[in-house]
């Protein structure tokens, strides 16, 4: 498999990620659930155009490079403080084992996205001919 295809899958799988785990955020309390949050929107969909219609482009592995960087910020945010495990406020409750997964998976692939973001940038022409 090419690794921008690789790339996609992973970002395509990164975006459904953060956003169900920004879901879980406001289920769970930790965001009020506000207008601000709908925020996600605009950012979801530049960086899905970024991975699906910018593919194979310098610009499409600027946007999922720095979206990918940002997305590292989730599971460190969450791991601050009481963390996300047991001592966490929502342990022993339903859908703990999709809170922490969703963060593990965030990190997992966000960290794998940087890395096929870098290796597609290293990998074209520095100039254009022409």
């Amino acid at each position: 498999m090419k690794p921008s295809q690789m790339l996609t899958i992973t970002s395509v799988l990164l975006i459904a990620l953060a956003i169900a785990h920004l879901a879980q955020d406001i289920v769970y309390g930790y965001e009020p659930g506000t207008v601000t949050n709908l925020l996600v929107v605009p950012i979801a969909v530049i960086w899905l155009y970024g991975t699906l219609v910018l593919a194979e482009r310098r610009s499409g592995y600027i946007i999922n490079l720095l979206f990918s960087l940002f997305s590292l910020v989730v599971p460190l945010v969450h791991a601050q403080g009481k963390g996300f495990g047991v001592a966490s406020r929502m342990a022993h409750t339903t859908g703990h084992f999709f809170f922490v997964y969703s963060l593990l998976a965030i990190g997992v692939l966000g960290i794998f996205s940087v890395i096929l973001s870098v290796h597609g940038l290293w990998s074209l022409p520095w100039r254009r001919r022409g």
